[in-house]
Parts: structure tokens; C-alpha cells; sequence
């Protein structure tokens, strides 16, 4: 199905939540600066869950923005069977996860070829299943492909890592091997985690969760566990040299960061290398941070989220002395999935933005970012009412964005 969805600035100020193009809100520019008015009010207009304050102005709720340049948001299929996690093959056709356990390639006409299969079964109970995935370097030559997935083993399920070959014609992995296993493995189906990248240096990282519950909570501080955490391995799942804990009696050298509940966003910024993520927090506390080596992001001892309950969580504190800061959060929550900074140049006020697939709360989260600070937010397609899963970055410079209905959108200048 090709369904063009034309976002005009007319039609967008009627739609104040949705995608915008009203020439008085902002201005463009290749750095992304947001609008000159600072009067525009934050884009959230639910009450939040707490009343809890923010560390520092900005932090929450930054003055809303919108995007200036005519685009459009078209769905290529309707065809994927709870799509997850999607990246770019070097001729720009897309490679998607399927949770059930088989990946797909798309074109950006929006054709999807047969599911893929050779993969080791997942458990696709819950929030489990095959996550995010993502090519070696040196794809075009070795056609390796790495993702993650939840296994169920006898000791329980648990977030792994595993690795394998596109074969030449495209049907199957060959050779697919499990690489890594984020131990202790636990019975519940939540809070895997789940997102994959390359660093600059070749090695892998992988974001996990703490598994939801208050027994496991408490392992996203314990350095002995894999729960919690951003890891960084080599291409074998072995820990990468220079982490920060490599040697230190009781902690995991895999480790790179910890302290997070839920990490399903991760993404490199494309200049400065730093790398960024977003977590789920509980009943609002959503929080994208900034990830730096060997620092703790608090989880579950600060938070700006409260239990399912209403109740606060631990001591119901939001600041700690050694425990980081979110650069922003939101309450109400945005439910954070797959995310990626904006390279391109389709849309060059979106030059260096974030765009963050907001699950619950129905629409891609664009963040204007400068000196590591959000200055403005805007939601795009929350008309749509869909559950974003994954957003990405094509070879043509086009946003693609997958939903749990199973939509691939192309979001383009209008051409």
C-alpha cells in the first residue's frame, strides 16, 4: 500500500500535536536552531504523574517548534508482521526485524521481499522476540549481519547477541551463532532492551533492560549483572578493550555504562560521536541521556517517575550525588523505541534534531539539540495514531519509521 499523507502548513495549524509547517514557528537553518519566538508553549499538554521538579531550567517540557520545510510522510506497506528494529543495506533497501523471529527486506517503494529465515528461535512472549539489528562494516565484503533477541534458556529468558551471513540470495543467515548472553537470566518477558550499533572503533554496542521486576531492579546498580546496561563488545562478544571496568574486582568488563531501566533508543550524534539514549521510565521519567564510559544513570535510585501504583519509587528521590542527570525527561511518558539523529540534507533545519519513536504516546519526538541541551520539541505524526517502533536514517536521506501495526513510513521533503 502507498499512502501519501501531504503535510501542508494550513492543514497543520489546525493539527498543533501533529507534523507542522507554519512559517511564523521556526526558522530553518543548518543547525537546527528552533523558533526565534520563545513564547511557542511545550508540546505536552497532559498533567505530569509527579510533582517533582526539574534538576535545572529545561529539562522538561522545552518550548514546542516546527518544522518550516514542506514534507511528507508516506506509508510504503501495511505488510510487516510487528516490525522491530530496520537499518540500511548498502544499495539503500532496508533490512527489518520481524519480532517473531524473521527479518525482511524493503524496499523504499515499500516491496518487501520473503521473511528470512535461519535465525535461532526466539521467545517472542511479552516484550520479547528479535529486537534491533545492525551491519558489520564490512558488510559488502563479509555480508554479516548482528542482532539482538530474547532467548529463553533453562535458567530463564535473558537479552543475547548473535551474529550470522546474508546468504547471496537473500533468503536465509548462514551460519548463525549466539555471541553473547546478558546473564542472570530471569522469567520475565520485560524490559530486554535490545538496540545495537557499531562504534566507531569496530566494536559493538547493546543496550539491555533490568527485566521489570523489583527483584532484578536493583541489578541495574550491581556491576556483577548485564542488567541495566549499555555494553560494549568486539565482533566475537568479548569485552572491548579500554571499558571502563575492565579489571576492577566484582564488576563485568562488558560494562560501559549502567544504572538504566529500559534502554531500547540508542544513536551516535554525527558530529560530535558522542553516544545518546533514551530509556523507558516507570509512570512517567522517560529520560534520554547522554552516555559517557563507567558513568551511573541512576536507575532505581533517582528517578523522575513514580511506580504503576502512584506510589514513589525507593525514597522517591530525583538527585544523588555520582548518579547522572537526564539531559531531559518527560511525564507524561513518550515511551521511548528506536531513534536517530538527522544527517541529511532533504531537510536542513532538521540538520544534527533527534527523532525519537514514541510508542504510548503515538508519535515521532523531534528534538532540537545544542550544546547538549534540548531547546525545542516537536511531535510528527501523531495524527497517525500509531505506535512508532524504530526510526532510521536512509542511504537517500529520507526518515523511515516502522509501527508495531506493521507500517514502513518514508518521511521526505515534498517534493
Amino acid at each position: 500500500m502507498f499512502k501519501p499523507i501531504v503535510l501542508a502548513s494550513a492543514t497543520l495549524a489546525l493539527l498543533l500535536q501533529a507534523c507542522s509547517q507554519s512559517p511564523s514557528s521556526a526558522t530553518s537553518n543548518n543547525a537546527g536552531t528552533p523558533a526565534t519566538d520563545s513564547t511557542n508553549p511545550p508540546v505536552e499538554t497532559k498533567p505530569p504523574n509527579s510533582d517533582y521538579k526539574p534538576a535545572f531550567p529545561g529539562q522538561t517540557r522545552i518550548r514546542g517548534v516546527k518544522t518550516t520545510t514542506p514534507y511528507e510522510a508516506r506509508v510504503l506497506t501495511s505488510a510487516l508482521n510487528h516490525p522491530w528494529g530496520m537499518t540500511s543495506l548498502p544499495d539503500g533497501r532496508l533490512l527489518i526485524t520481524e519480532r517473531e523471529g524473521t527479518m525482511r527486506i524493503a524496499t523504499t517503494a515499500g516491496v518487501l521481499g520473503q521473511p528470512i529465515t535461519g535465525l535461532p528461535a526466539v521467545n517472542s512472549s511479552g516484550q520479547g522476540g528479535l529486537l534491533g539489528l545492525t551491519l558489520d562494516p564490512a558488510f559488502s565484503s563479509n555480508r554479516l549481519v548482528y542482532w539482538v533477541f530474547s532467548d529463553a534458556t533453562p535458567d530463564g529468558n535473558l537479552t543475547a547477541v548473535a551474529k550470522g551471513k546474508l546468504s547471496a540470495d537473500e533468503k536465509t543467515i548462514e551460519g548463525a551463532t549466539v555471541i553473547y548472553r546478558a546473564t542472570p537470566a530471569h522469567n520475565s518477558a520485560l524490559h530486554y532492551g535490545g538496540r545495537i550499533l557499531f562504534d566507531r572503533s569496530g566494536n559493538l554496542l547493546v543496550s539491555t533492560g533490568e527485566r521489570s521486576d523489583l527483584e532484578t531492579r536493583p541489578l541495574a546498580q550491581d556491576l556483577n549483572a548485564a542488567l541495566g546496561k549499555v555494553l560494549r563488545l568486539t565482533k566475537e562478544g568479548k569485552p572491548a578493550a579500554g571499558n571502563p571496568f575492565a579489571g576492577r574486582a566484582g564488576a563485568r568488563p562488558e560494562i560501559f555504562s549502567y544504572g538504566h531501566r529500559n534502554v531500547q533508543s540508542l544513536a551516535f550524534h554525527p558530529e560530535t560521536g558522542d553516544l545518546w539514549e533514551a530509556e523507558f521510565g516507570p509512570r512517567g521519567g522517560d529520560e534520554l541521556n547522554r552516555i559517557e564510559a563507567g558513568k551511573n544513570y541512576g536507575w532505581p535510585t533517582i528517578t523522575y517517575g513514580l511506580e504503576y501504583s502512584g506510589k514513589k519509587v525507593g525514597d522517591g528521590i530525583t538527585q544523588k550525588e555520582g548518579l547522572e542527570q537526564p539531559v531531559y525527561y518527560w511525564d507524561p511518558v513518550l515511551s521511548p523505541s528506536g531513534m536517530t539523529f538527522y544527517s541529511g540534507d532533504q531537510i536542513p533545519e532538521w540538520k544534527n534534531n533527534l527523532f525519537i519513536g514514541g510508542l504510548s504516546s503515538t508519535h515521532i519526538a523531534r528534538l532540537v539539540i545544542q550544546n547538549n541541551k534540548v531547546t525545542g520539541e516537536e511531535m510528527l505524526l501523531a495524527s497517525e495514531g500509531q505506535r512508532f517502533r524504530d526510526v532510521h536514517q536512509g542511504k537517500d536521506g529520507a526518515l523511515y519509521a516502522v509501527t508495531d501495526d506493521g507500517r514502513l513510513y518514508q518521511i521526505r521533503k515534498k517534493s
